[in-house]
């Protein structure tokens, strides 16, 4: 059923709104941030899809400062937990101390860990023991943590952009495959390129540095990711997710790579993720409603970390980004 005409002009207003202050946050960033414009554009949509966001790459490009910056330009309050083989789940969520008051009288109180905050960054969050990366994406997921048994909420919104160091790397820990599900995109970090880099050096080897500046407040995200979720997803789009989804499992798929190549495909919360992540695109790009384009475009950082090859299929040189790109291809 479509919208009654004065919502369809409310929301046409709301969007020619939201896509000029987006385009202010876009001009905010560049300020600190260098040749990462697709990366940002992808962080951007996780915040507006009110996801979460595991950034992938080499030590030393900008990842921590790319997260710092998006704190600062949407008004979030940030802080960062830099994992450790050592940390603690408490060392994340809190802990409850014993007070003794001048009276004697001895009682708990909930001392608040780092999760307490509107944008976490989970610094190499693959260096922590599984038992402290299983503590954050449960708070991630569920919005709240309970310490002896007493609930206690997050702040909203609450993001999570943890950072990663690739697996090949020694002392890590890798994601088991249903916590890495909790992450709305897994977002790549390239090197940058020779004439971003160039502009890098002169930038921040000077006597002073260019830095982002406020933009929006937590509660006008809100508002954005409110407006993402009203935003129309026409009946072509809605097809392309489904067909991208059902190309991209074993069981059922006519492509062979997938039958033969495939360990495990993604479920409904990779497509309930797409469904977002194209709104938050299209919003981000100054456009009303998503197209496939959008779909083909994002199917690689929402699917990357849902999806697992077989060991035959890796060992024959078959690629999860390689496939992605030729299964979206086909989905359009």
């Amino acid at each position: 059923m479509s919208a009654p005409k004065e919502d369809v002009t409310q929301l046409a207003a709301r969007a020619d709104s939201a896509c000029a202050r987006l385009g202010e946050v876009k001009a905010s960033i560049g300020r600190s941030i260098f040749g990462l414009e697709e990366v940002v554009e992808h962080a951007l949509c996780v915040l507006l899809s009110g996801g979460h966001g595991l950034l992938v790459g080499a030590p030393g490009l900008a990842k921590t400062r790319l997260v710092h910056t998006l704190a600062i330009v949407t008004g979030l309050d940030d802080k960062r937990v830099q994992f450790t083989p050592d940390l603690m789940p408490a060392d994340i969520l809190g802990s409850e101390v014993l007070e003794e008051d001048d009276a004697g009288k001895r009682s708990f109180r909930f001392i608040p860990g780092p999760v307490f905050t509107r944008l976490l960054m989970a610094d190499e969050i693959n260096r922590a023991s599984p038992r402290t990366q299983a503590a954050l994406l449960q708070a991630m997921q569920e919005g709240f943590v309970t310490v002896a048994g007493v609930r206690h909420d997050l702040p909203k919104p609450f993001h999570v952009l943890a950072t990663q160091n690739p697996i090949e790397q020694e002392g890590t820990y890798p994601l088991p495959e249903a916590q890495l599900d909790r992450f709305l995109m897994q977002i790549d970090v390239p090197y940058p390129s020779r004439e971003a880099e160039r502009a890098i050096l002169i930038a921040t080897t000077g006597t002073e540095e260019d830095s982002a500046v406020p933009v929006l407040s937590p509660g006008e995200l809100m508002e954005l990711q409110t407006l993402v979720r009203a935003m129309p997803v026409g009946e072509e789009t809605l097809n392309a997710i489904l067909q991208l989804l059902a190309l991209a499992r074993p069981e059922g798929s006519p492509h062979p790579d997938v039958k033969d190549g495939v360990a495990w495909g993604p479920g409904p919360r990779a497509g309930q993720a797409l469904m977002l992540a194209v709104r938050a695109r299209a919003l981000v790009q100054g456009r009303l409603a998503p197209s496939t384009e959008d779909v083909a475009a994002l199917a690689g950082p929402v699917l990357k970390h849902r999806m697992a090859l077989t060991f035959a299929a890796r060992a024959d040189g078959l690629s999860v980004d390689s496939l992605i790109a030729r299964l979206a291809a086909e989905a359009a």
